[in-house]
């Protein structure tokens, strides 16, 4: 487990940074990434229905704002209970989801695995559903737009960020590590929207950081 994960959000990123590349995996990850990302696609489509935010932020966060999303939602209104199982699932699906986002973002080489946590350590608490306010998961997704206007922007540098990394990563054999803890920031602060809006597992507003 890499050691510099912020323990101080009940949702937290880290991905190791990879002194070695592939080359070759990098050159062909657009096509590589495809099975793969068809999996991802059927496993979302099958068990959480429609989801906010475009591919990129599915891939980081496992976003689940559908389905059991809302069921959450109005589990934690009505009964302020929170099914394990449902935590257990999205948790697990997150870590896969961007498990595939590294790979697929060029901050890893390793094909993602089903399973094994790899290089990409993604960790979320299970709330205590007595202690969140039942009220709040009515209106966290509209208190939580500030954030979504930055990630958008954000994502857009990024996007072109990882486009140069592909060429540096060929010419040089390193991704810069500005651009790679860029990637995880964004990613880290996807999460925490994520995990405060649309997976109801803190009342605490995230903080507008990278960090």
């Amino acid at each position: 487990m890499a050691g510099n994960l912020d323990n101080n959000y009940p949702a937290r990123l880290d991905v190791d940074y990879p002194e070695t590349r592939d080359r070759v995996s990098v050159l062909f990850r657009l096509i590589l990434v495809i099975p793969i990302l068809i999996i991802i696609g059927l496993i979302q489509g099958g068990t959480t229905g429609a989801t906010g935010g475009g591919e990129d932020y599915v891939a980081w966060t496992g976003a689940s704002v559908g389905g059991i999303g809302i069921a959450t939602a109005l589990m934690l209104l009505f009964r302020q209970r929170y099914p394990r199982w449902w935590f257990d699932f999205q948790l697990e699906f997150a870590r896969f989801s961007t498990r595939v986002g590294a790979y697929f973002g060029l901050l890893r080489d390793e094909y993602p695995s089903t399973e094994d946590e790899q290089a990409v350590h993604l960790d979320l608490d299970y709330p205590d559903a007595r202690e969140l306010n039942r009220w709040l998961p009515l209106v966290k997704w509209l208190l939580a737009i500030p954030h979504y206007v930055v990630l958008l922007v954000l994502g857009i540098a990024l996007a072109f960020a990882i486009l140069f990394s592909w060429f540096a990563i060929l010419i040089t054999g390193r991704m810069p590590r500005g651009i790679f803890n860029f990637a995880v920031g964004w990613g880290r602060w996807a999460l925490r929207v994520q995990a405060y809006a649309f997976l109801m597992l803190t009342d605490r507003y995230p903080p507008f950081s990278l960090k």
